[in-house]
């Protein structure tokens, strides 16, 4: 347990941020899965809203330093990566 007034407000601080940072990831992944699975569904108008959606948010972590940059980076060609094959393959066997 912190003892003195500057601890205990620095236990404060880190737990909202730490908070604040869980809800940014947990979003990020979401939207990453999303996009993939409406991919795979063939449903790419909502694929498209959740990439850029996803795409954007993995920025702002990366800004933000919620995420190191080059995690963000990998993580957003990964994405990237993923989402470009299952759109390419939807548009080669129509």
């Amino acid at each position: 347990m912190p003892n003195t007034e500057s601890a205990k407000k620095r236990l404060r601080q880190n737990e909202k941020r730490r908070l604040r940072n869980r809800i940014a990831k947990k979003i990020i992944k979401t939207y990453s899965k999303r996009t993939l699975k409406a991919a795979s569904e063939g449903n790419f108008e909502a694929a498209e809203a959740d990439f850029r959606f996803a795409i954007a948010k993995i920025d702002r972590a990366g800004v933000r330093r919620i995420l190191h940059p080059n995690t963000a980076a990998r993580r957003k060609s990964r994405l990237t990566r993923e989402y470009d094959a299952l759109k390419n393959a939807a548009a080669s066997s129509s």
